[in-house]
């Protein structure tokens, strides 16, 4: 997959101490990518738009630890 054109943005939940850094970029088409800051090489997730908002509202709604 081409992550080039990628703008990563830090997640307003990672923490302030460079660890436990989460970086998305949602500007793909049809891909949402994730990856370790700390690590902007390394491995990145993707999932699909509709599984990332899944997701991000069961962490918000407490169901995800």
């Amino acid at each position: 997959m081409d992550l080039t054109k990628a703008r990563w943005r830090k997640s307003s939940r990672s923490g302030s101490d460079g660890g436990m850094c989460v970086e998305v970029a949602a500007n793909l088409p049809g891909v949402v990518a994730v990856r370790d800051s700390t690590n902007p090489g390394g491995p990145v997730l993707t999932f699909p738009p509709e599984a990332w908002a899944r997701f991000l509202r069961a962490t918000k709604a407490g169901e995800v630890a």
